[in-house]
């Protein structure tokens, strides 16, 4: 049920351009559900984290606007971010790198500039068993300031 409230949502997002204004009375009915379940989809869906801002107003004229703020490049990025974990080796962040760039996520340069920072020359002064915890903090920090 979540898939199908939460599919609904994000076709009215692209026919509005990326933003959506629904009642969550209106999609609980359409759905046969609870109007919590719609909070459920939306809490969990489309959250900041996930690229959208949601304003709320209850009452009589509620409604639920939902505006994305990131695109899906973004969003895959932010993944990506997330995803490297507290140790990343220079052969690992140079791979993963690649992929981005071969994926279109990332511009050659910005790819050349992200291997840089993370080589162990770029690192020369830490001390070796720092050096994988320091290179995941740096290639987190980059990849999420490439998707704002």
């Amino acid at each position: 049920m979540s898939d199908l409230i939460a599919e609904c949502i994000a076709e009215m997002l692209s026919d509005g351009g990326g933003v959506a204004e629904l009642s969550r009375k209106m999609l609980a009915d359409r759905f046969s559900c609870v109007p919590s379940q719609i909070n459920y989809v939306i809490e969990t869906r489309f959250s900041p984290e996930n690229g959208y801002l949601v304003e709320s107003q209850r009452g009589g004229g509620g409604f639920i606007r939902i505006v994305r703020v990131m695109d899906d490049k973004q969003r895959m990025l932010l993944e990506a971010g997330r995803a490297v974990g507290g140790r990343l080796g220079q052969k690992d962040a140079a791979r993963l790198t690649r992929a981005l760039v071969s994926a279109g996520l990332l511009t050659l340069r910005e790819g050349q500039l992200l291997t840089a920072a993370c080589s162990d020359g770029a690192l020369g002064e830490v001390p070796t068993e720092l050096r994988d915890c320091i290179r995941a903090s740096i290639y987190r920090c980059a990849v999420m300031g490439i998707t704002t």
